[in-house]
Protein backbone atom coordinates (compact mmCIF):
# COMPACT_ATOMS: atom_id res chain seq x y z
CA UNK A 1 0.00 0.00 0.00
CA UNK A 2 1.04 3.42 -1.04
CA UNK A 3 1.55 6.21 1.65
CA UNK A 4 2.12 9.80 0.20
CA UNK A 5 2.00 12.76 2.06
CA UNK A 6 1.01 15.70 -0.40
CA UNK A 7 0.83 19.49 -0.02
CA UNK A 8 -2.14 21.00 -0.97
CA UNK A 9 -2.19 24.83 -2.39
CA UNK A 10 -5.87 25.35 -3.57
CA UNK A 11 -5.01 29.08 -4.53
CA UNK A 12 -6.96 31.65 -5.68
CA UNK A 13 -9.93 32.35 -7.92
CA UNK A 14 -11.57 28.94 -9.37
CA UNK A 15 -8.69 27.19 -8.13
CA UNK A 16 -10.33 26.09 -4.62
CA UNK A 17 -13.07 24.60 -6.64
CA UNK A 18 -10.91 22.49 -9.32
CA UNK A 19 -8.74 21.33 -6.73
CA UNK A 20 -11.61 20.15 -4.54
CA UNK A 21 -12.94 18.08 -7.57
CA UNK A 22 -9.47 16.53 -8.16
CA UNK A 23 -8.86 15.62 -4.42
CA UNK A 24 -12.46 13.66 -4.68
CA UNK A 25 -11.30 12.18 -7.69
CA UNK A 26 -7.80 11.32 -5.46
CA UNK A 27 -10.17 9.64 -2.76
CA UNK A 28 -12.53 7.71 -4.88
CA UNK A 29 -8.86 5.66 -6.57
CA UNK A 30 -7.59 5.57 -2.95
CA UNK A 31 -9.32 2.39 -1.64
CA UNK A 32 -9.35 0.23 -4.74
CA UNK A 33 -5.61 1.34 -5.15
CA UNK A 34 -4.73 0.35 -1.62
CA UNK A 35 -3.06 3.91 -1.56
CA UNK A 36 -3.13 6.48 1.71
CA UNK A 37 -2.47 10.16 1.64
CA UNK A 38 -1.70 12.53 3.93
CA UNK A 39 -3.15 15.62 3.06
CA UNK A 40 -1.58 19.60 4.24
CA UNK A 41 -3.68 22.71 3.16
CA UNK A 42 -1.56 25.80 2.76
CA UNK A 43 -3.24 29.10 1.87
CA UNK A 44 -0.92 30.62 0.15
CA UNK A 45 -2.32 32.98 -2.56
CA UNK A 46 -3.79 36.91 -3.22
CA UNK A 47 -5.95 36.63 0.15
CA UNK A 48 -2.95 35.52 2.11
CA UNK A 49 -1.06 38.48 0.60
CA UNK A 50 -4.27 40.99 1.13
CA UNK A 51 -4.17 39.86 4.65
CA UNK A 52 -0.70 39.63 6.09
CA UNK A 53 1.88 40.76 2.92
CA UNK A 54 3.61 37.22 2.58
CA UNK A 55 3.86 35.76 -0.36
CA UNK A 56 5.80 32.55 0.40
CA UNK A 57 7.91 32.48 3.56
CA UNK A 58 11.11 30.82 4.12
CA UNK A 59 9.51 28.39 6.62
CA UNK A 60 6.86 27.36 3.97
CA UNK A 61 9.60 26.52 1.36
CA UNK A 62 11.48 24.47 4.22
CA UNK A 63 7.86 22.74 4.71
CA UNK A 64 7.36 21.85 1.04
CA UNK A 65 11.01 20.15 0.87
CA UNK A 66 9.26 17.46 3.17
CA UNK A 67 6.85 16.22 1.02
CA UNK A 68 6.12 13.58 -1.86
CA UNK A 69 4.37 15.95 -4.08
CA UNK A 70 2.62 19.56 -4.19
CA UNK A 71 -0.95 19.74 -5.62
CA UNK A 72 -1.69 23.53 -6.60
CA UNK A 73 -4.88 24.95 -7.76
CA UNK A 74 -4.24 28.11 -9.71
CA UNK A 75 -2.24 31.29 -8.92
CA UNK A 76 -3.29 35.11 -9.48
CA UNK A 77 -5.86 37.67 -7.98
CA UNK A 78 -7.23 40.29 -9.62
CA UNK A 79 -6.79 42.97 -6.67
CA UNK A 80 -3.32 41.88 -6.93
CA UNK A 81 -0.56 43.32 -9.79
CA UNK A 82 0.48 40.86 -12.09
CA UNK A 83 3.61 39.40 -11.37
CA UNK A 84 3.94 39.72 -7.75
CA UNK A 85 2.16 36.13 -6.84
CA UNK A 86 3.32 34.45 -10.00
CA UNK A 87 7.20 35.56 -9.14
CA UNK A 88 6.87 35.05 -5.62
CA UNK A 89 5.33 31.62 -5.64
CA UNK A 90 5.22 29.83 -9.02
CA UNK A 91 8.48 31.12 -10.07
CA UNK A 92 10.33 30.89 -6.52
CA UNK A 93 8.81 27.17 -5.90
CA UNK A 94 10.31 26.36 -9.18
CA UNK A 95 13.76 27.85 -8.47
CA UNK A 96 13.86 27.09 -4.99
CA UNK A 97 12.32 23.46 -5.05
CA UNK A 98 14.91 22.31 -8.46
CA UNK A 99 11.79 21.89 -10.31
CA UNK A 100 14.01 22.01 -13.64
CA UNK A 101 11.29 20.07 -16.01
CA UNK A 102 7.83 21.63 -17.14
CA UNK A 103 5.99 18.40 -18.14
CA UNK A 104 3.22 19.73 -20.47
CA UNK A 105 1.37 16.74 -22.01
CA UNK A 106 -0.75 17.35 -25.04
CA UNK A 107 -3.32 14.93 -24.79
CA UNK A 108 -7.21 15.59 -27.16
CA UNK A 109 -9.38 13.68 -25.42
CA UNK A 110 -12.05 11.58 -27.32
CA UNK A 111 -14.87 13.83 -27.56
CA UNK A 112 -13.28 16.98 -27.20
CA UNK A 113 -13.61 19.55 -30.16
CA UNK A 114 -10.72 20.72 -31.72
CA UNK A 115 -10.00 24.04 -33.59
CA UNK A 116 -7.87 22.34 -36.17
CA UNK A 117 -9.82 20.64 -38.96
CA UNK A 118 -9.54 17.13 -39.54
CA UNK A 119 -7.55 16.45 -36.42
CA UNK A 120 -8.38 13.71 -33.78
CA UNK A 121 -6.71 12.06 -31.19
CA UNK A 122 -4.83 9.89 -33.03
CA UNK A 123 -3.39 13.02 -34.15
CA UNK A 124 -2.82 14.62 -31.32
CA UNK A 125 -0.95 12.81 -28.37
CA UNK A 126 2.78 14.40 -27.65
CA UNK A 127 4.54 15.94 -24.61
CA UNK A 128 6.60 18.66 -24.12
CA UNK A 129 9.42 19.42 -21.91
CA UNK A 130 10.29 22.61 -21.08
CA UNK A 131 13.53 23.51 -19.06
CA UNK A 132 11.90 25.06 -16.07
CA UNK A 133 14.76 26.97 -13.94
CA UNK A 134 17.03 28.72 -16.46
CA UNK A 135 16.77 30.91 -19.85
CA UNK A 136 15.32 34.37 -19.61
CA UNK A 137 13.12 33.69 -16.54
CA UNK A 138 16.33 33.47 -14.39
CA UNK A 139 15.69 37.41 -14.15
CA UNK A 140 19.19 38.37 -14.82
CA UNK A 141 18.93 41.70 -16.31
CA UNK A 142 18.01 45.62 -15.74
CA UNK A 143 17.33 49.22 -16.61
CA UNK A 144 19.46 51.98 -17.77
CA UNK A 145 18.28 55.40 -17.45
CA UNK A 146 14.95 54.09 -16.44
CA UNK A 147 11.51 56.20 -17.37
CA UNK A 148 13.66 58.56 -19.50
CA UNK A 149 13.86 58.58 -23.69
CA UNK A 150 17.34 57.26 -23.15
CA UNK A 151 16.33 54.31 -21.33
CA UNK A 152 17.79 50.41 -21.95
CA UNK A 153 16.27 47.04 -20.55
CA UNK A 154 18.15 44.73 -20.65
CA UNK A 155 17.08 40.52 -19.56
CA UNK A 156 19.47 37.65 -20.58
CA UNK A 157 19.08 34.32 -21.17
CA UNK A 158 21.14 31.82 -18.75
CA UNK A 159 21.56 28.69 -19.99
CA UNK A 160 24.52 26.20 -18.20
CA UNK A 161 25.45 22.93 -19.72
CA UNK A 162 24.98 20.83 -16.58
CA UNK A 163 21.11 22.89 -17.15
CA UNK A 164 20.44 21.50 -20.43
CA UNK A 165 21.91 18.45 -20.16
CA UNK A 166 19.53 16.63 -17.38
CA UNK A 167 16.55 18.42 -19.35
CA UNK A 168 17.70 16.79 -22.13
CA UNK A 169 18.42 13.07 -20.10
CA UNK A 170 15.05 13.54 -18.80
CA UNK A 171 13.92 14.10 -22.13
CA UNK A 172 15.38 11.22 -23.72
CA UNK A 173 14.36 8.93 -21.06
CA UNK A 174 10.65 9.91 -21.08
CA UNK A 175 10.85 9.52 -25.02
CA UNK A 176 11.79 5.81 -24.49
CA UNK A 177 9.53 5.19 -21.77
CA UNK A 178 6.66 6.36 -23.73
CA UNK A 179 7.62 4.02 -26.33
CA UNK A 180 5.40 5.57 -29.16
CA UNK A 181 7.06 7.39 -32.23
CA UNK A 182 10.54 6.94 -30.06
CA UNK A 183 11.14 10.70 -31.91
CA UNK A 184 12.77 13.55 -29.39
CA UNK A 185 12.51 17.07 -31.26
CA UNK A 186 14.49 19.48 -30.09
CA UNK A 187 13.17 23.16 -30.28
CA UNK A 188 15.29 26.15 -30.35
CA UNK A 189 16.56 29.22 -33.03
CA UNK A 190 20.14 28.13 -34.10
CA UNK A 191 19.90 30.70 -36.77
CA UNK A 192 19.96 33.77 -35.02
CA UNK A 193 19.69 32.90 -31.29
CA UNK A 194 23.55 31.53 -32.13
CA UNK A 195 24.98 31.34 -28.61
CA UNK A 196 21.99 30.03 -26.38
CA UNK A 197 20.41 27.82 -28.79
CA UNK A 198 24.02 26.29 -30.45
CA UNK A 199 24.73 24.90 -26.84
CA UNK A 200 21.29 23.32 -26.44
CA UNK A 201 21.97 22.04 -30.37
CA UNK A 202 25.77 20.94 -29.46
CA UNK A 203 24.40 19.40 -26.12
CA UNK A 204 21.37 17.26 -27.67
CA UNK A 205 23.83 16.13 -30.81
CA UNK A 206 26.48 14.97 -28.01
CA UNK A 207 23.78 13.20 -25.92
CA UNK A 208 21.82 11.53 -29.08
CA UNK A 209 24.10 8.33 -29.97
CA UNK A 210 23.61 7.29 -26.10
CA UNK A 211 19.86 6.83 -27.24
CA UNK A 212 20.32 4.76 -30.40
CA UNK A 213 16.50 3.62 -30.17
CA UNK A 214 15.38 7.18 -30.22
CA UNK A 215 14.76 9.34 -33.55
CA UNK A 216 15.88 12.76 -33.27
CA UNK A 217 14.71 15.95 -34.82
CA UNK A 218 15.38 19.15 -34.79
CA UNK A 219 12.75 22.26 -35.81
CA UNK A 220 13.48 26.28 -35.01
CA UNK A 221 10.41 27.54 -33.01
CA UNK A 222 8.63 29.15 -35.26
CA UNK A 223 8.25 26.62 -37.54
CA UNK A 224 6.95 25.00 -34.52
CA UNK A 225 4.29 26.87 -34.09
CA UNK A 226 3.47 26.32 -37.80
CA UNK A 227 3.53 22.35 -37.63
CA UNK A 228 1.73 22.29 -34.29
CA UNK A 229 -1.55 23.68 -36.14
CA UNK A 230 -0.74 21.83 -39.57
CA UNK A 231 0.56 18.28 -38.48
CA UNK A 232 0.69 18.07 -35.01
CA UNK A 233 1.01 14.13 -35.19
CA UNK A 234 4.40 14.90 -36.42
CA UNK A 235 5.32 14.92 -32.80
CA UNK A 236 6.25 11.96 -29.91
CA UNK A 237 8.40 14.11 -27.14
CA UNK A 238 9.39 17.81 -27.92
CA UNK A 239 12.02 19.45 -25.38
CA UNK A 240 13.01 23.26 -25.13
CA UNK A 241 13.93 26.27 -23.15
CA UNK A 242 12.09 27.89 -20.70
CA UNK A 243 10.76 30.74 -23.12
CA UNK A 244 10.34 28.99 -26.12
CA UNK A 245 8.25 26.14 -23.81
CA UNK A 246 6.23 28.38 -22.08
CA UNK A 247 5.10 29.53 -25.57
CA UNK A 248 4.24 26.63 -27.67
CA UNK A 249 2.19 24.78 -25.15
CA UNK A 250 0.00 27.40 -24.37
CA UNK A 251 -0.46 26.75 -28.36
CA UNK A 252 -0.75 22.79 -27.41
CA UNK A 253 -3.28 23.67 -25.00
CA UNK A 254 -5.68 25.24 -27.31
CA UNK A 255 -4.83 22.52 -29.46
CA UNK A 256 -6.29 19.86 -27.57
CA UNK A 257 -9.41 21.76 -26.39
CA UNK A 258 -8.22 24.51 -24.17
CA UNK A 259 -7.43 25.52 -21.07
CA UNK A 260 -9.92 23.22 -19.09
CA UNK A 261 -7.89 20.29 -19.98
CA UNK A 262 -4.54 21.47 -20.06
CA UNK A 263 -2.54 19.80 -17.06
CA UNK A 264 1.25 20.44 -15.87
CA UNK A 265 3.83 19.36 -14.26
CA UNK A 266 6.63 20.81 -12.50
CA UNK A 267 9.28 17.92 -11.78
CA UNK A 268 12.25 17.61 -9.87
CA UNK A 269 13.02 13.67 -10.57
CA UNK A 270 15.40 13.72 -7.72
CA UNK A 271 13.20 16.03 -4.83
CA UNK A 272 9.17 17.41 -4.63
CA UNK A 273 7.53 18.18 -7.54
CA UNK A 274 4.18 20.13 -8.25
CA UNK A 275 1.20 19.43 -10.31
CA UNK A 276 -1.17 22.37 -11.75
CA UNK A 277 -4.04 22.61 -14.24
CA UNK A 278 -2.41 25.66 -16.56
CA UNK A 279 -5.49 27.51 -17.07
CA UNK A 280 -5.01 30.47 -14.15
CA UNK A 281 -7.73 31.26 -11.58
CA UNK A 282 -10.26 32.33 -14.22
CA UNK A 283 -11.77 35.22 -11.03
CA UNK A 284 -14.81 35.92 -13.08
CA UNK A 285 -15.80 32.22 -12.80
CA UNK A 286 -15.56 32.29 -9.44
CA UNK A 287 -18.11 30.51 -6.84
CA UNK A 288 -20.27 30.09 -9.52
CA UNK A 289 -19.75 26.24 -9.87
CA UNK A 290 -19.07 26.21 -13.90
CA UNK A 291 -14.97 25.85 -14.45
CA UNK A 292 -14.16 22.71 -15.79
CA UNK A 293 -12.37 20.75 -13.28
CA UNK A 294 -10.69 17.79 -16.00
CA UNK A 295 -7.06 19.76 -16.23
CA UNK A 296 -7.23 20.22 -12.56
CA UNK A 297 -8.03 16.22 -12.14
CA UNK A 298 -5.57 15.58 -15.15
CA UNK A 299 -2.98 16.83 -12.80
CA UNK A 300 -4.08 14.72 -9.87
CA UNK A 301 -3.58 11.82 -12.48
CA UNK A 302 -0.11 13.31 -13.59
CA UNK A 303 1.07 13.38 -9.43
CA UNK A 304 0.28 9.45 -9.30
CA UNK A 305 1.80 8.31 -12.18
CA UNK A 306 4.85 10.28 -10.73
CA UNK A 307 3.92 9.00 -7.51
CA UNK A 308 4.45 5.49 -8.71
CA UNK A 309 0.57 5.02 -8.94
CA UNK A 310 0.43 3.56 -12.22
CA UNK A 311 -2.67 1.60 -11.83
CA UNK A 312 -4.30 4.41 -9.76
CA UNK A 313 -3.73 6.73 -12.91
CA UNK A 314 -4.66 4.90 -15.51
CA UNK A 315 -7.76 4.91 -13.85
CA UNK A 316 -7.98 8.48 -13.36
CA UNK A 317 -7.20 8.81 -17.00
CA UNK A 318 -9.67 6.34 -18.78
CA UNK A 319 -12.62 7.91 -16.39
CA UNK A 320 -11.37 11.55 -17.90
CA UNK A 321 -11.79 9.79 -21.36
CA UNK A 322 -15.25 8.02 -21.02
CA UNK A 323 -16.67 11.43 -19.20
CA UNK A 324 -15.16 14.06 -22.10
CA UNK A 325 -16.37 10.86 -24.82
CA UNK A 326 -19.98 10.52 -23.35
CA UNK A 327 -21.26 12.85 -20.86
CA UNK A 328 -20.02 16.60 -21.10
CA UNK A 329 -21.57 18.57 -23.97
CA UNK A 330 -18.06 21.14 -24.11
CA UNK A 331 -14.97 21.87 -22.21
CA UNK A 332 -15.98 25.39 -21.73
CA UNK A 333 -17.08 27.13 -18.66
CA UNK A 334 -20.77 27.33 -18.43
CA UNK A 335 -21.41 24.53 -21.29
CA UNK A 336 -20.03 21.56 -20.16
CA UNK A 337 -23.79 20.41 -19.75
CA UNK A 338 -23.20 19.89 -16.15
CA UNK A 339 -21.43 21.94 -12.68
CA UNK A 340 -18.10 21.39 -11.21
CA UNK A 341 -18.97 19.36 -8.95
CA UNK A 342 -20.64 17.06 -10.83
CA UNK A 343 -18.16 16.49 -13.70
CA UNK A 344 -15.89 15.43 -10.11
CA UNK A 345 -18.32 13.24 -9.00
CA UNK A 346 -18.59 11.72 -12.51
CA UNK A 347 -14.90 11.34 -12.99
CA UNK A 348 -14.67 9.94 -9.49
CA UNK A 349 -17.22 7.14 -10.02
CA UNK A 350 -15.95 6.47 -13.23
CA UNK A 351 -11.79 6.06 -11.71
CA UNK A 352 -12.94 4.01 -8.84
CA UNK A 353 -14.90 1.57 -11.02
CA UNK A 354 -11.92 1.68 -13.42
CA UNK A 355 -9.69 0.84 -10.97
Amino acid sequence: MGSHKIAVIPGDGTGPEVVAEGLKVLNAVAGPAGIKYDFTHYDLGGERYKRTGEILPDSVIDELRRFDAIYLGAIGHPDVAPGILEKGILLRARFELDQYINLRPVVLYPGVDCPLKGKGPEQIDFVVIRENTEGMYVGAGGFHKHGTIDEVAVQTSINTRKGVDRCLKYAFELTRRRNRDKKLTLVAKTNVLTFASNLWFRAFEAMAPQYPDIATDYAHVDATCMWFVKNPEWFDVVVTDNLFGDIITDLGAIIQGGMGVAAGGNINPEGVSMFEPIGGSAPKYTGLAVVNPIAAIAAAQMMLETLGETRAAKAVDGAIRKAAAHDMKSMAAGKMGMSTHQVGDLIAKYAADLV
